[in-house]
């Protein structure tokens, strides 16, 4: 498959040369192509074989043609190597209609004019220009690194897991896992890029959750969950990203070139601990590089400290093996402390919203113009379309009004009156008890011949989130989801819609045209931090006893995520049947750290997990593309973003490959720590880690050698020390600045220094309260580099009690 961008990409070229007006299709045909066939060929006659059989499916596509179309058709090519398909410029519905219907026909995809030829987060983040060149290109960056990713499983028929050229993805010689076949596995479906997949669901099954027919026995993706984080991280570069029959653009993992093996311990109904821990053990037997965890508890947990859970002390060991550990931190922001990924040696990712947006909107007969969403084409031609309520065009019978606004049922519309006009449907609480659904309305709109859809706001409905905004739509629609456009629609409706004494519209001469939603536009004020993305500070305990941890430790791009799905998805209704959806949270930001954290992995792979994990927090950006400072959402607004919202900041691929100093740390110093944690003792640590504490212990958990500095409870002051190593290989001279909180005044010792290449240096932190502050103050360390590295050190303090004078 790596080879199809070539082929679409001039494809496209010469559409927006030749022929922009054109329809055009690309159909796929069920045959294989020339590659599989040549494949297994035996050498001797595989140039022969070759030219035969791609001269075969050419002609076949011809006869094809001819049989259905007869001579209403222009072919444009021939896809025969990688694709058995054809792109084929149609002139009516009916040969549309003609070819989808037709024996043998496996796909058929609306080719339309790109401006963006990615589906944008690697070039957002900056990796197609400074990352892949260095590791030699997009399809070889991250090669030889296996990321496990613990989640719905995958669904390794989608193009962005198959390997298109068989040798391009050697078994690594350390990986040692199995692939589980099962419904919809099959053996072939470890190819190379996926080298791995298992499943567990033994508790699931024991607590009588477990769907055999829903959830499938096998390492297969019934939810799409697990297929969209996979392919963020590590699915194939250029891969066009299609969605009810339109090109959104192509889709690349951050890491195209690393390895995939899949752990499925999540369902559509969730999953359990035990099922989860059992995966990560296995993943680290096998021998993964990188551990994905787009998941997490729905609460603290309970017990002395939330360090000590068993999940928590399972990714300390995979930590201990050499494991880079990542998790999401929750969609439970943006309320203050709910973070729900909490130890040091976990990398913990906050979600972003990216420069890129999505934006409809409605034109009416009287010249205003409204604001909505929606992922739906425009109405046809340029004049405008009659507009109708649903309930005007329904038959008068019917008991229930608010099922009738819904559209839900297509058997209450009087087809006749609904044909070729804009249905007005509202969106009341139906939808949000999920009795109702965007993707219903869709359906019913298409059943009873109306030429799209307007959702309005139900007065009732207050200020509620829309659900569904985000899925792709074949017809033209638009959800005006703010009750002014609502209210100035109706308005419009009712004064331009004869009635008769009974109350029935009788003539209707309201009219709109529908813009369409589906090119996306960009912003400079990018990365926020999006309004669900969970908070800190970080907690101890169920007691919500704040740490001298950090949390987030980064932020990467989580909403609005074009990535790879399950076509027969239980997961969301709104996405059944799609190879590709555009879903949201901090699981989708996940598998962005995941990736980037391969990247560096391949560029140094004997780097700790504490060395990755400080490469991207000390380089990350603090600023948007504006170059103002990154801003977060919060009850409807936007304020400047602290160290608890994105933790060090938005991730920077291109500087975390090439960070100048890091801050180390290892399983000792790990557990050190869990023995400075208030509230646990010797016996809690060696319960949970297998060794007690040493006899001289440190007095802080923030003595902990992270790149950050979070003391939750400052009275007087506090020595911390830090120590940073060169990585660099060459000697550089550092300079320290510091950007000191509020309440706190800061010294470090030395201010100036010299490490040398591959050598340490010990900076001596002393904070001192100047000011009670009964609230988390946020300032930072800066280390400037002569070879231009800069080190970035974010600090946060809560100043309780200031020392006596």
């Amino acid at each position: 498959m790596a080879s199809i961008p070539v082929f679409v990409s001039f494809m496209y070229l010469m559409f927006s040369l030749c022929i922009v007006d054109a329809r055009v299709f690309m159909i796929l045909m069920e045959d294989e192509p020339v590659f599989s066939v040549k494949s297994n060929t035996t050498n001797l006659r595989v140039e022969e074989a070759t030219r035969a059989y791609k001269e075969r499916l050419m002609i076949s596509h011809d006869i094809f043609l001819e049989s259905i179309l007869k001579h209403n058709y222009t072919k444009l090519y021939s896809y025969t190597h990688l694709l058995n398909g054809f792109a084929v410029n149609v002139e009516s519905d009916e040969a549309l209609s003609a070819l989808k219907r037709a024996t043998g026909v496996r796909a058929v995809h609306e080719d339309v004019k790109m401006q963006k030829l990615t589906t944008h987060t690697p070039s957002f983040l900056g990796i197609p220009t400074g990352v892949w060149p260095a590791l030699g290109g997009a399809d070889s960056s991250g090669d030889g690194v296996v990321i496990g990713l613990i989640d719905t499983g995958i669904n390794p028929l989608h193009p962005s897991f198959r390997t298109g050229l068989p040798s391009r993805f050697n078994k690594t010689t350390k990986f040692k896992g199995k692939c589980a076949t099962g419904l919809q596995f099959p053996s072939t479906s470890c190819n190379g890029k996926i080298i791995g997949a298992q499943y567990f669901a033994r508790a699931a099954i024991a607590a009588g959750d477990f769907n055999a027919t829903r959830d499938f026995v096998s390492p297969f993706d019934a939810d799409g969950h697990g297929s969209h984080t996979a392919s963020t991280a590590a699915g194939n570069h250029q891969i066009p990203v299609m969605a009810n029959d339109f090109n959104y653009g192509y889709a690349s993992g951050m890491a195209p070139g690393a390895r995939i093996a899949v752990y499925k311990a999540l369902y559509t109904f969730g999953g359990y601990m035990s099922d989860v821990v059992a995966a990560v053990d296995q993943a680290v037997e096998d021998g993964v590089d990188i551990l994905s965890l787009s998941i997490g508890p729905s609460s603290v947990p309970p017990g002395p400290s939330a360090f000590l859970n068993v999940l928590e002390m399972e990714l300390l060991f995979a930590t201990r093996a050499g494991i880079f550990v990542v998790q999401a931190a929750g969609n439970g922001g943006p309320s203050s402390s709910s973070i729900l990924s909490f130890s040091p040696w976990i990398t913990t990712v906050a979600a972003s919203i990216t420069d890129r947006r999505y934006n409809n909107s409605i034109i009416l007969g009287n010249g205003l113009s409204f604001s909505g969403t929606g992922l739906a084409p425009p109405t046809a031609g340029t004049l405008s379309v009659p507009i109708a309520a649903a309930a005007d065009v329904s038959q008068r019978n019917t008991t229930s009004v608010l099922e009738v606004e819904s559209c839900q049922h297509p058997e209450h519309f009087i087809p006749s009156l609904a044909h070729q006009k804009l249905i007005i449907c509202t969106y009341n609480f139906d939808f949000e008890n999920e009795a109702a659904s965007i993707a219903t309305v869709a359906d019913t709109i298409q059943k009873v011949g109306a030429s799209g859809f307007i959702i309005t706001m139900d007065p009732a409905m207050g200020s509620e989130q829309v659900k569904g905004t985000t899925m792709t739509l074949k017809i033209p629609a638009i959800i005006l989801n703010n009750m002014q456009a609502s209210t100035a629609l109706w308005e419009y409706y009712n004064s331009n819609t004869k009635r008769g004494a009974n109350g029935e519209a009788t003539v209707f001469t309201a009219s709109a045209r529908i813009m369409g939603g589906r090119q996306a536009f960009y912003t400079a004020q990018a990365p926020v931090v999006a309004s669900y993305s969970s908070r800190g500070p970080d907690v101890n305990n169920a007691l919500l006893q704040t740490a001298d941890v950090l949390k987030p430790n980064i932020m990467a791009p989580g909403s609005s995520i074009w990535a790879a799905w399950s076509p027969n998805s239980e997961g969301d209704p709104y996405i059944k049947g799609q190879n590709f959806a555009l879903v949201s949270g901090t699981s989708m930001a996940t598998p962005h750290i995941a990736g980037v954290a391969a990247l560096i992995k391949h560029k140094h792979p004997k780097w700790s997990p504490a060395a990755i994990t400080s490469a991207m927090m000390t380089t990350a950006d603090r600023s948007d593309l504006s170059g103002s400072p990154i801003l977060a959402q919060s009850a409807n607004q936007l304020g400047p973003a602290t160290p608890f919202d994105h933790g060090s900041g938005s991730v920077n691929p291109a500087r975390a490959i090439d960070p100048g100093l890091v801050f180390n740390a290892d399983f000792d110093h790990y557990v050190q720590f869990l023995c400075s944690v208030p509230g646990v003792d010797d016996d809690s640590v060696r319960r949970a880690v297998g060794t007690g504490c040493p006899p001289r212990r440190q007095s802080w958990c923030s003595d902990l050698n992270t790149p950050s500095v979070t003391i939750s409870n400052l009275v007087g002051s506090r020595k911390v020390i830090r120590t940073v190593t060169n990585v660099s290989g060459m000697d550089e001279f550092y300079r320290v600045t510091v950007r000191k909180p509020a309440g706190v005044n800061i010294t470090v010792r030395p201010r100036f220094f010299v490490v040398r290449g591959h050598n340490s240096r010990r900076l001596r932190i002393v904070l001192f309260a100047t000011n009670v502050t009964r609230a988390y103050s946020f300032g930072e360390m800066v280390l400037h580099g002569s070879r231009r590295h800069v080190v970035r050190i974010p600090i946060a303090v809560y100043v309780s009690t200031l020392l006596p004078s």
